[in-house]
């Protein structure tokens, strides 16, 4: 069943004869006992349901279209969507920053209980503390169970597998926390390895639960590809232990296990040569054998294991963008159905869409919401159609403010001052500026290179009361004037609108405090040689690099969500790890092997490698271990052991006054008054973040239009969907968000990309034909 929530037609009595009543009422409008599960397609039994007072019923639609945007924003399934008005309270308060907050706090208390649980990094505290804590913690995960079972309902509550799985973790910490307790004394507990499973579900950890379902879903053809690595390894292993076990001198083949375990760490290539040589000193010939070995393996079939990975990766980011389009398209149906009226069922005028707004993003203003409804609306007929209506994502992610006027901030000022200031700007905006700038930043990292190997080679130790010397004071003094002058020309506001003047004023700044606290502690003396972090800032000479760093940018949140997988991963194996390992005593272990002498902690090595502080004696401890088994070397050891989008909307006299209609607005119409006198209009200015999604949809844009048909044709065959209804299968003028003719042509104004319908030749309408 993909929709389980139930849309009704508004009854048409003579007493609602209003132009303006809801054409369909929403599942928050309807009573708890009318409010069975039922399909769109099914037949309404009007007599059992019970309205909200017509005076009423349009805060309720307003509030429940803003919710199928936020379902649709999200990827919730719209099963989970409120069965009816008993259920919206529960629905709210578990969709509250403060609810998703107190659920991310009770997730890591949990997590972090693992630094005073034995093996504690922090000894001496009592079992019973931490094992009230625990229960505190989980009481409050409880909270969120119980609150989302009371808005689904038992049924879909089970048949959501995140949930059921979250629900047995929680009753199976819940009974082990008692026992501890009752107890007093720890026991086995490896299913604390399971306490990122509340973390992962956090609201605020989105990104990271895609992530995640993505690298379950690459699993399996991954696992083809290991199973053939497996086998070739299988039979290097059996020709390996007959060519080299004969040999009494040769440790890595004696058996099948060890020439097994000695081969798969070579696919590492962790012990190569190692490995190689002793059989290499009997004869030449046996070379051959782990050349071969390593050209099958390492080379061949484990690149084609990460193109495999690749391939499969971006096929499932690719299907995952296609749904979450797709999806965001029919939340947008369903919002649509609540906000039209039954004298205009094909449209939504300003005030419904402004009845919406204040739900779905409550901190918009009335102005912004008009410039909202108007940059959507491209046909200027003052409604809405759903082809309009279906770019509503894209607007309400833009700020808007009023285009600033081209002239610098200094017009006004007087004649000598206002001279020099001019002088000041052509100064920092001619190009050469920048690239004397360049060569005393090259200038200022080849001096502190210098004097560094100077005093290498001097061989004197460096001492902890080095002092600034003269010339590191008069880069910095340059620094900071070149700033002071940049704020002049520019402005403070363009000098701050731009990334890497933050970045240099930010290790301007960081020096300036480094030299002032210097002349109290000598030890503040590095946070002025960090100075030469100056030179990322050459990374803008070329627009290649600047492409790329941008790229970073944008990919950021992805980064971070692969950083925070990693984390639980690490987290996950450290308890295990602990669990199993943390009794052994790792100081001079390994007697009579391979790798006995890395454990020494005597005189009887040349050199101590202190590989016995790899071990899992605490948290701490356990996640170095695990990311030195990540770097690949010597690990076989352990185991013996941005840029913005921009769109402008004019508005004229009247559709100021109309957004400006309070009394307290007077001031703010004055502003405007040069601008309606020369222009006629005032120009407004939206900006969002170019994300990730706008990347996408450059890299699927020959995609998309197939996609949006596909699903049009299946919306239209399917009597289950909200498109099938008669008053959205009316024809509508395909719209996209583009610049509207006689505006400004400006680089940058760059429309958002198309999300809503096709022109005549299957193409969304900011495409070309030649693309």
């Amino acid at each position: 069943m993909e929709t389980e929530f139930v849309l009704v037609e508004a009854p048409n009595t003579n007493n609602q004869r209003d132009s303006d009543i809801p054409n369909e009422y929403g599942n928050t409008s309807i009573d708890s006992e009318s409010s069975d599960y039922r399909v769109l397609h099914e037949e309404q039994e009007q007599t059992q349901t019970s309205f909200c007072p017509i005076s009423s019923s349009w805060e309720m639609n307003y509030h429940e279209a803003a919710i199928f945007l936020e379902e649709g924003e999200n990827n919730d399934k719209f099963n989970s969507h409120p069965r009816d008005r008993n259920a919206l309270p529960a629905y709210l308060v578990t969709h509250n920053h403060w609810f998703y907050s107190l659920d991310l706090a009770a997730a890591l208390l949990l997590m972090s209980l693992a630094v005073i649980e034995q093996p504690a990094v922090f000894e001496g505290v009592p079992v019973g503390v931490h094992g009230s804590i625990e229960l505190f913690g989980l009481f409050l995960v409880g909270i969120s169970i119980v609150m989302q079972l009371r808005w689904l309902g038992l049924r879909t509550f089970v048949q959501h597998k995140r949930s059921a799985v979250k629900s047995v973790t929680w009753v199976v910490m819940i009974i082990e926390a008692v026992a501890v307790i009752v107890r007093n004394t720890s026991h086995f507990r490896v299913t604390r390895a399971l306490r990122p499973i509340f973390f992962v579900d956090s609201r605020y950890l989105g990104g990271v639960r895609r992530f995640l379902r993505q690298i379950l879903q690459s699993v399996p053809p991954i696992l083809e590809v290991l199973g053939i690595l497996l086998f070739i390894l299988i039979i290097f292993t059996t020709l390996g232990f007959y060519l080299f076990s004969p040999d009494q001198k040769n440790p890595y083949f004696t058996t099948f296990h060890q020439g097994f375990v000695s081969l798969y760490v070579l696919l590492t290539t962790a012990n190569f040569p190692d490995v190689m040589m002793p059989a290499y000193a009997k004869s030449r010939w046996s070379a051959a054998f782990f050349i071969a070995f390593l050209a099958i393996n390492l080379y061949f079939l484990m690149n084609l294991m990460l193109a495999v990975v690749f391939v499969v990766f971006s096929d499932i980011e690719k299907d995952k963008f296609r749904k979450l389009l797709l999806h965001k398209r029919k939340a947008c149906q369903y919002a649509f159905r609540l906000l039209v009226t039954r004298s205009q069922p094909t449209h939504i005028p300003f005030r419904h869409f402004h009845g919406l707004i204040k739900f779905f993003r409550p901190q918009t203003s009335w102005r912004d919401a008009y410039l909202a409804f108007k940059s959507l609306n491209r046909t200027e007929t003052g409604l809405l159609n759903l082809s309009e209506f279906y770019n509503i994502y894209d607007i309400c992610e833009f700020k808007w403010k009023p285009c600033q006027s081209a002239d610098p901030w200094f017009i006004d000022l007087p004649n000598p001052l206002r001279g020099c200031c001019f002088l000041i700007r052509r100064l920092v905006m001619w190009k050469w500026f920048d690239f004397f700038i360049y060569i005393v930043i090259i200038s200022n990292a080849l001096v502190l290179l210098v004097k560094t190997i100077m005093l290498s080679a001097s061989g004197e130790p460096i001492s902890y009361d080095v002092h600034v010397s003269w010339d590191q004071v008069a880069f910095v003094a340059f620094y900071t004037f070149e700033a002071i002058l940049k704020m002049i020309g520019l402005g403070v506001s363009a000098y701050f609108h731009l990334g890497w003047n933050i970045y240099d004023f930010l290790v301007t700044l960081l020096a300036i405090i480094g030299i002032i606290a210097e002349r109290f502690s000598s030890s503040f003396f590095y946070v002025v040689i960090l100075r030469p972090l100056r030179l990322l800032r050459l990374f803008r000479m070329r627009k290649r690099y600047r492409d790329v760093f941008q790229t970073l940018v944008i990919l950021l949140p992805r980064v971070m969500s692969a950083i925070v997988v990693i984390i639980i991963t690490y987290y996950f194996f450290a308890i295990i790890g602990m669990e199993l390992f943390s009794q052994y005593d790792m100081k001079n272990c390994c007697i009579n092997t391979t790798v006995e002498q890395f454990y020494k902690d005597d005189n009887t090595t040349v050199y101590i490698n202190y590989y016995y502080l790899n071990n899992f004696d605490d948290l701490f401890k356990a996640g170095v271990t695990l990311f030195e088994l990540t770097v690949v070397n010597n690990w076989f050891i352990i185991m013996e052991d941005e840029d913005k989008v921009h769109i402008f909307v004019g508005l004229s006299k009247e559709e100021l006054r109309f957004v400006y209609s309070r009394p307290d607005d007077t001031l703010t119409l004055q502003q405007y008054t040069a601008a309606l006198e020369t222009e006629g209009i005032v120009r407004y200015e939206g900006t969002r973040r170019r994300t990730r999604v706008v990347l996408q949809r450059r890299m699927y844009r020959d995609e998309i239009p197939g996609w949006l048909l596909e699903a049009e044709q299946q919306d239209r065959t399917a009597t289950g969907n909200p498109i099938s209804h008669p008053t959205l299968t009316s024809h509508t003028l395909p719209v996209s968000i583009e610049a509207r003719q006689g505006q400004s042509n400006t680089p940058s104004q760059t429309p958002p990309s198309f999300f809503g319908t096709l022109n005549s030749n299957g193409l969304a309408d900011n495409e070309s034909s030649d693309t």
